[in-house]
C-alpha cells in the first residue's frame, strides 16, 4: 500500500529565460495554396499576351521570397521546428521531476529551469534562477566540487559530486548530489550543460544509521566474551575478533593490515584439521575441535573450536565462521576438564597419526597429524574418508586384514610395513589395535601409523654403501693380487721379446701374450677404479673445454645412427679431476647410450652449475648441500628397467651378451666419480630412455694449494718415462729391490742387471735394513714393494731416511699411491710407479729417478 504524495504547487514548470514557441499552421498553408491557384486560374482567362507581364511579376515575387527565406534559415533567422520539442509528454517529464534539472547555455546562462531546480536553489521566481556556481559561492565546503563540474562541463564530459551543505541557524545541514553532462553529442548540443541537482539528505541518513548498527554489532562481536575468527580457503585470516587478538597478544591493526594466516594462530599440526572436512556441495558443516592455539609470543593456549564451514554447488569452500572457547581456566578450575585437555593435547601433538575407523576402514576420529598426513597424499580428501585410501592399491588388503582382526577382538596384531599412495615414493608402518566390546558398533579399531620413508631410505643408503665397500674391498684386493702375478707375466714376456726377433714362428704368439696381458692390466685398472684405489693426478679443469674436445672422439664411438647433442652451462666454474679419468667417465656413458640405441636416436650431454640452495632442494640421498658442477647425460634408448637399477654400478653385472661387455664400465665410472668426491644418480623409464646426472665439488682457486717444485709425494714425475721415451736405457748404479713375491722379485732383478745397473735383493724390510748395514748405506737407490710382512714400504721409508735423508726410492705397488701416503710423515719425496708394469718402464722411472737433479 502506498500514500499518494501531497500536490506541490512549487513543482509547476518554470521557464528562465526560454524563447517563445514556434508553432506552424495549416490552415495559413491551405489559404496561401488557394490563392496561388486562383490567381493562376485569373492569369489563364485574361490572355497569354496580356497575362505574360503579370506572370514574370509573381515568378519573381515568389523567387524574391523563397531567396529572402534561404538567407534567413542560412542565418539562424528561420528555423524548421521540431515536433517532438513540442510534444507535452515529454516536456512535463522534465518539467515535473523531482530532481532539479537546469540547462545552461555556452555562456553559462540559464536556458531552462524546472521546479525543482527553483526550489533547491532557493530562487525566489522564474527571474532569479541562478547557475549553480553562483547559487554556491562563496560556500568553501562546496567550491572545490563545483569547480570539477565547470571544468567537467567546459571540457564536454560526465561529472558527478556530492556535497554537504551547512545548515543556517535553528535548520539542518543538507546532502546534494550534483550532476553535469553535455546536452547532446552535435557540436551545437555539446556546447550546452544539463545540470541536476537531488537532495540526498534522508539516503545519507539511512546510510549513516545502517553503518552506526553495524559499528555496533562489530562492537559487540569485537568485545564477546569468546574469540571470533574467519579464514579463507587459502588460508588467510581475513577476521579476528578483538577478544580472540587480545588471548593472542596480537595488534588488531595489524592483523587487519594482511599477511596473517592460519598456521600462525594454531599450534602444531592443528590447522591441518581445520582443513580436514571432507566437502560437500550446497551444504553448511560445522565440527568441533579441541586444539592449542598458539599466542605471539610463541605460548600455547588450549581451546575449543566450532568451525562452521560452507560449502558451494562446485563443493568449493567458503570463508570460515569459526567460534573460539578458552580452555585455559578450565586448566585451573575444573580437574575433569583439566584432564581432557591434557589428553587432547596429547592426541593432537603426538608425532604419531592416529586414527579410530569402522570395520570398512572409514575414519571416525583422527588427530592433527593423520590430518596432515592425509592432505599430504591425497588433493581430492579421500585420504580424510578412509584410511585405506592413505595405503597403495596393492598394499590395502594387508591393512584391511589386520583391521577386521581387530573387529573380532583379537590382540597382539602385528604392524603392517606397506606403501603409502604418494606421487613419489613414500613408506608408512600401521599399528592396529581393537577398541573395546561395547564401542565397537561405531569404531572397530585404532589404528597408528609412523611413516618410515626417511628411515627406509637410510637403511636402503647405509646396505647399499656398505655392498659397495665390501664389494670394492674385494676387487681392490683382488686388483691387487693380480697386478703382482700381471707383473711377473708382462716382465717374463719383456724377456721373450728380447729374446726372439719378428722373424722367429713364435715371435706373434709371444706378442699375443703381451696383448692379453695388457687388457687383463686395463680390467685391472677398472677394478681399481670402482674400489677407488687407483692413483688419480688431478688438476683444475674447465669441464666445457674437456667435453668440447672430446666431441669428435665421441661422434666416432656412437656412430652416425645417434645424433650428438653437447650444449654448455654459461661461466662454469673450475673442478679439480683426472681429466683422463673424466673423459673415461664420460667415454663409457656415451658407449652405453649408443649401445641402448641400436635404432639410432639422440645423446644429450648438458653441463651446468649448481648452487647449494638450488643442491638442497634436489633432495638426492648422500649428497650434501654445496655448489657443483653437473653433467647430464640423456639418451633415447630403451631405458633401464626398474628390478636392476641399484644393481648397474656393481662390477661384473653386464646386461649384454656374452662376450660384449665385462660388466666393468658402470662400476668404472661409479669409482672415478666416487674418488674424485663426486656423485652419480641415474634416472631411467623404459622405453624412453636414461639420464646419468654427475655431480662434481666446484674448485675455488683461493685454496690451490702450490705444490712443491721438488715433487714432495713424486705424483708429478710418474709417468714421464712413458711420456719422454729413451733410446738409451742402461745405467749404472746400486739398486736394493725390496719384493715379497720371489718370482716377481727374481725377474725384476734380472731386468735391471740386465741393463747394467747392481741389485741386491730382499724379501722384506727386516732384510732390506740388513743389506743396507752390510752396504755401509752405499745403496744409489730402492726399490721396494709397499705391502710386505713384517716391514711395509711406509715404515721402510722412515727407518732408511733416518740414517740417509737423500736416500732415493721408488715404490710399486699394485694398490694407488694414496692408500698408503697418508702414513708418511709430511714432505717425504718418493717416487711411484703403479703395477703392472714392463720391464721398459721399470728401467726408465729408475734411470729418470737417479738422473741427478
Amino acid at each position: 500500500m502506498t500514500a499518494e504524495p501531497d500536490h506541490d504547487p512549487s513543482r509547476e514548470p518554470v521557464t528562465a529565460h526560454e524563447p517563445a514557441r514556434r508553432s506552424g499552421s495549416i490552415v495559413l498553408v491551405l489559404v496561401v495554396a488557394a490563392g496561388i491557384v486562383a490567381t493562376a486560374v485569373a492569369l489563364t482567362a485574361i490572355g497569354r499576351a496580356e497575362a505574360q507581364p503579370f506572370i514574370l511579376g509573381l515568378l519573381a515575387l515568389l523567387a524574391m521570397v523563397g531567396l529572402f527565406n534561404l538567407l534567413a534559415f542560412a542565418a539562424g533567422i528561420i528555423r524548421f521546428a521540431d515536433r517532438s520539442i513540442d510534444d507535452p509528454v515529454v516536456r512535463r517529464i522534465a518539467d515535473l521531476a523531482y530532481d532539479g534539472i537546469a540547462v545552461t547555455d555556452p555562456r553559462g546562462h540559464v536556458a531552462y529551469s524546472n521546479a525543482a531546480y527553483v526550489a533547491l536553489t532557493g530562487a525566489a521566481g522564474v527571474h532569479d534562477v541562478r547557475p549553480v556556481e553562483r547559487v554556491f559561492i562563496g560556500n568553501p565546503d562546496v567550491s572545490e566540487a563545483v569547480f570539477r563540474l565547470l571544468k567537467a562541463a567546459r571540457e564536454g564530459k560526465r561529472q558527478q559530486e556530492e556535497v554537504r551543505i551547512a545548515g543556517t541557524e535553528g535548520t539542518h545541514g543538507r546532502w546534494l548530489r550534483l550532476r553535469v553532462r553535455p546536452l547532446g553529442k552535435g557540436k551545437r548540443e555539446a556546447k550546452y550543460a544539463v545540470w541536476s541537482i537531488a537532495d540526498i539528505t534522508r539516503d545519507r541518513e539511512r546510510q549513516e544509521d545502517v553503518f552506526q548498527e553495524l559499528q555496533h554489532a562489530i562492537e559487540y562481536l569485537d568485545h564477546a566474551p569468546c574469540g571470533f575468527f574467519s579464514v579463507n580457503p587459502t588460508g588467510e585470516l581475513v577476521y579476528v575478533n578483538a577478544t580472540l587478538a587480545s588471548w593472542l597478544d596480537y595488534d588488531l591493526a595489524e592483523i587487519g593490515s594482511g599477511g596473517l594466516r592460519l598456521s600462525d594462530i594454531v599450534s602444531g599440526d592443528g590447522a591441518s584439521l581445520l582443513t580436514s572436512i571432507v566437502p560437500a556441495p550446497g551444504e553448511v558443516k560445522t565440527e568441533v575441535f579441541d586444539i592449542d592455539l598458539r599466542m605471539r609470543t610463541g605460548k600455547t593456549m588450549p581451546a575449543r573450536l566450532y568451525h562452521k564451514l560452507a560449502f558451494g554447488a562446485d563443493g568449493e569452500p567458503g570463508a570460515s565462521r569459526t567460534l573460539v572457547i578458552s580452555r585455559a581456566r578450565d586448566e585451573r578450575s575444573d580437574p575433569q576438564r583439566a584432564a581432557e585437555v591434557r589428553f587432547m593435547r596429547f592426541f593432537d601433538h603426538t608425532p604419531m597419526a592416529i586414527a579410530t575407523v569402522d570395520r570398512a576402514g572409514a575414519v571416525v576420529r583422527a588427530n592433527a597429524r593423520f590430518a596432515k598426513l592425509a592432505q599430504s597424499l591425497s588433493a581430492d580428501s579421500s585420504a580424510h574418508k578412509s584410511i585405506l585410501n592413505t595405503v597403495n592399491a596393492r598394499d590395502r588388503h594387508m591393512l584391511l586384514a589386520a583391521i577386521n582382526r581387530a573387529a573380532e577382538g583379537q590382540g597382539d596384531i602385528l604392524p603392517v610395513e606397506v606403501m603409502l599412495d604418494s606421487v613419489r615414493e613414500r613408506c608408512g608402518q600401521f599399528f592396529v589395535t581393537a577398541v573395546e566390546e561395547d564401542e565397537r558398533e561405531a569404531e572397530t579399531a585404532i589404528v597408528y601409523m609412523l611413516e618410515t620413508t626417511e628411515r627406509r631410505a637410510l637403511e636402503n643408503q647405509i646396505n647399499q654403501s656398505q655392498k659397495m665397500d665390501t664389494v670394492g674391498q674385494l676387487a681392490g684386493g683382488i686388483a691387487h693380487d693380480f697386478n703382482n702375478v700381471l707383473s711377473a707375466i708382462m716382465m717374463a714376456n719383456d724377456f721373450l721379446l728380447n729374446a726372439h726377433k719378428p722373424t722367429d714362428p713364435s715371435f706373434q704368439d709371444i706378442m699375443q701374450i703381451k696383448q692379453n696381458a695388457t687388457r687383463a692390466a686395463t680390467l685391472v685398472r677398472q677394478l681399481l677404479a670402482f674400489s677407488r684405489r687407483q692413483t688419480l693426478r688431478p688438476q683444475v679443469l674447465d669441464l666445457g673445454d674437456a667435453l668440447s674436445d672430446l666431441r669428435i672422439l665421441l661422434q666416432r664411438l656412437i656412430g652416425e645412427k645417434v645424433r650428438l647433442d653437447l650444449v654448455h652451462g654459461r661461466d662454469l666454474w673450475p673442478v679439480k679431476a683426472d681429466l683422463s679419468q673424466i673423459e673415461q667417465v664420460i667415454v663409457n656413458l656415451a658407449v652405453n647410450a649408443r649401445d641402448a640405441m641400436p635404432g639410432g636416436g639422440k645423446l644429450a650431454i648438458r653441463t651446468g652449475n649448481v648452487l647449494a640452495e638450488e643442491s638442497a632442494q634436489l633432495a638426492y640421498k648422500g649428497m650434501p648441500a654445496a655448489d657443483y658442477v653437473r653433467i647430464d647425460l640423456s639418451d633415447t634408448g630403451t631405458g633401464i628397467p626398474i628390478d636392476i637399477r641399484d644393481k648397474i654400478f656393481e662390477p661384473f653385472f653386464t646386461t649384454k651378451e656374452v662376450g660384449k661387455g665385462t660388466g666393468l664400465g658402470l662400476s668404472t665410472v661409479y669409482g672415478i666419480v666416487k674418488q674424485t668426491g663426486g656423485f652419480i644418480y641415474v634416472e631411467s623409464e623404459e622405453g624412453k630412455g636414461t639420464t646419468f646426472h654427475i655431480f662434481l665439488p666446484r674448485h675455488h682457486p683461493g685454496q690451490e694449494v702450490e705444490p712443491d717444485i721438488a715433487g714432495a709425494n713424486g705424483a708429478a714425475r710418474e709417468g714421464t718415462a712413458e711420456m719422454r721415451p729413451r733410446t738409451d736405457l742402461t745405467g749404472q748404479g746400486t739398486i736394493l729391490l725390496v719384493e715379497d713375491e720371489e718370482g716377481l722379485r727374481s725377474l725384476n732383478a734380472r731386468g735391471l742387471r740386465s741393463r747394467g745397473y747392481s741389485v741386491i735383493e730382499a724379501s722384506n724390510g727386516v732384510e732390506a735394513m740388513e743389506a743396507l748395514e752390510k752396504k755401509n748405506g752405499a745403496i744409489d737407490l730402492v726399490v721396494s714393494d709397499v705391502v710386505m710382512p713384517e716391514m711395509d714400504g711406509p715404515t721402510l721409508l722412515k727407518t732408511m731416511r733416518g740414517r740417509n735423508p737423500d736416500l732415493k726410492i721408488i715404490f710399486v705397488s699394485g694398490y694407488a699411491e694414496e692408500a698408503f701416503d697418508k702414513s708418511l710423515p709430511e714432505n717425504q719425496q718418493f717416487d711411484f710407479l703403479p703395477k703392472p708394469f714392463t720391464l721398459s718402464q721399470l728401467v726408465a722411472k729408475v734411470k729418470e729417478t737417479m738422473a741427478p737433479s
